[in-house]
């Protein structure tokens, strides 16, 4: 879509590569790289796919609304941009920077510019699916970062999911400036659904020997051994175990919730 009605002179896709190397890319973004005359994200994720063709640029995982600002100028010079998040790009990642970029006072200047998104395997899939179907039914998707909300706000939001009993995805659940939030969490959480709900902690799920996936209890789990490769599932109340005859364990949430006159 171009800005107020003018010509199209230049597109701009925002993209998602997956957790981790090139299986997880779908056909359509990888139709997308392939044409793209400039690629730009964090470094780590454009090492995974830039060919020879690409015009590189790399920035720090922490400047998103310059990068997003920077692409949006390249496209306006007439260039096939792509900016490249991991996972998918509309979950706390880079859709979202690049439309508050449009929205602000310098948005006149990328008036001809095509913007869309193609979306890619959210980490929350690619941890779920490891595990079996934690999110099978109703859940929610929580952000434990306070860089960009405050922190009052995260703990209102745990709490008012756990009361309603959604399982929960935590994205960014710990890093070395915030060591505690993700104990914090959990403990919300335990003081509504109690001690025996199950709590999945999925670490570089797809990243060879690194991955790493523990299933355990709010009751038991150990919150220092996520890190911020690591997607957090907490179940709701209906979520279990099925022990299968090899040996290999399943976590599923029901698709179904019993009505309280049948409890």
């Amino acid at each position: 879509m171009s800005g107020g009605g003018g010509p199209v002179v230049g597109r701009l896709s925002v993209v998602g590569v997956g957790p981790a190397g090139p299986e997880w890319i779908t056909p359509e973004v990888a139709a997308r790289l392939e044409a793209a005359t400039d690629l730009v994200g964090y470094g780590p994720y454009l090492e995974r796919i830039a060919g020879p063709h690409h015009r590189v640029h790399a920035s720090d995982n922490r400047e998103e609304l310059a990068r997003a600002m920077h692409a949006l100028d390249m496209a306006a010079e007439g260039r096939d941009v792509v900016v490249v998040s991991g996972g998918d790009p509309g979950v706390f990642a880079m859709a979202a920077a690049i439309f508050e970029a449009l929205e602000g006072a310098q948005a006149q200047r990328w008036a001809g510019v095509e913007v869309d998104v193609t979306p890619g395997v959210s980490a929350m899939q690619a941890a779920a699916a490891r595990l079996g179907a934690p999110l099978g039914n109703d859940f929610c998707v929580i952000s434990l970062s306070d860089n960009l909300k405050p922190w009052s706000l995260i703990q209102r939001r745990v709490r008012l999911a756990a009361e309603a009993d959604f399982a929960m995805a935590f994205y960014n659940p710990i890093s070395r400036a915030r060591p505690w939030q993700l104990g914090e969490a959990l403990g919300i959480v335990r003081e509504a659904q109690g001690p025996d709900t199950l709590v999945m902690l999925a670490t570089a799920v797809g990243r060879g020997e690194r991955e790493d996936v523990q299933i355990s209890t709010l009751g038991e789990v150990d919150p220092t051994m996520a890190n911020m490769s690591t997607l957090v599932i907490v179940g709701a109340a209906s979520t279990r175990v099925l022990e299968r005859p090899s040996g290999r364990r399943h976590v599923y949430t029901p698709r179904y919730v019993e009505s309280a006159e049948s409890r």
